[in-house]
């Protein structure tokens, strides 16, 4: 028997519906507004009727990203198999990936626009995975290891493995505007480089003391000074670090947002290639609710 739990829960209020789904009614109902125009599609070429709404299509989709049960569990509540559930998940994800409504502004945008982004916040934040498979090659005398994955993805601020985002956050409206991707070992401001994040040099660039020398990339750069043991901060460097500490919050919130979905949060078990259209779309939708 197929249970119907969008009509448990479409009477709830906006908090509480938000708390079970991960979003708010007017983004719900926005998404519902694109599946409908997609399933029409589908339909007009021959596809076959779906056994579910697509209110709870939806709703399976945010389930799995909000809570990351597994595909077994999920499949159970809604009387499907754990193949229908993947595709429903993997269906509902292409839809809003490929139609734009909530795709990020992208690095290009650092540079159209230098009065949209006068303040910009950098971070980067890590999510565990799980452990990735040694590529072993047998040899007569001994086995070599050959571009071994587990010491690149081994972070050792978290004594695990995982995979490293960069966060580029719009100070003023709280936007997250373009994202960048690495192995967990890699270090925050190497990746910053790597991804050659493009900023107007009217743009201020606030970050934190991982991005030592981004000076010498943007010279219009905020960021707190980093005490050693032979020069202690003053109490006046110490303040000042505050404050930049204390403006630099928003990106931090950002992120706090984005880690609701525990997908993002908890260790992921999916192959890693699709961890960054997952965290874009989750993203995306962040921004959405901050613009409605």
């Amino acid at each position: 028997m197929i249970v119907i739990k969008y009509e448990k829960i479409k009477e709830y209020s906006n908090t509480k519906f938000r708390r079970i789904t991960g979003v708010k009614k007017h983004t719900f109902e926005e998404m519902i507004k694109i599946m409908k125009i997609a399933e029409l599609i589908r339909r007009s070429k021959g596809g076959p009727k779906p056994k579910l709404s697509i209110e709870d299509m939806l709703l399976i989709m945010l389930e799995y990203l909000r809570e990351y049960r597994t595909y077994a569990h999920i499949a159970v509540n809604y009387g499907l198999s754990e193949s229908q559930i993947f595709r429903i998940v993997k269906w509902a994800e292409n839809i809003f990936i490929k139609d734009g409504t909530f795709s990020l502004p992208g690095k290009k945008a650092l540079l159209k626009s230098n009065i949209e982004y006068k303040v910009i916040l950098i971070d980067a934040t890590e999510s565990p995975i799980e452990r990735p498979k040694k590529n072993r090659i047998k040899c007569a005398k001994k086995i070599k290891n050959r571009k071994n994955k587990q010491k690149k993805y081994y972070s050792g601020k978290k004594k695990r493995h995982t995979i490293k985002t960069q966060i580029v956050v719009n100070k003023k409206t709280k936007n997250i505007i373009c994202t960048a991707f690495s192995e967990g070992k890699k270090h925050d401001f190497k990746l910053f480089k790597e991804s050659k994040t493009h900023i107007s040099k009217d743009t201020q660039v606030d970050t934190d003391t991982g991005y030592q020398g981004i000076k010498k990339i943007h010279l219009n750069s905020v960021l707190p000074k980093k005490k050693t043991k032979k020069c202690p901060l003053t109490p006046e460097e110490k303040a000042i670090n505050s404050k930049i500490s204390s403006e630099r919050v928003q990106n931090e919130h950002a992120i706090g947002f984005i880690k609701r979905f525990k997908i993002l949060s908890e260790r992921y078990r999916n192959r890693r290639k699709r961890f960054g259209l997952r965290l874009n779309l989750i993203a995306g939708i962040c921004n959405f609710e901050l613009i409605a």
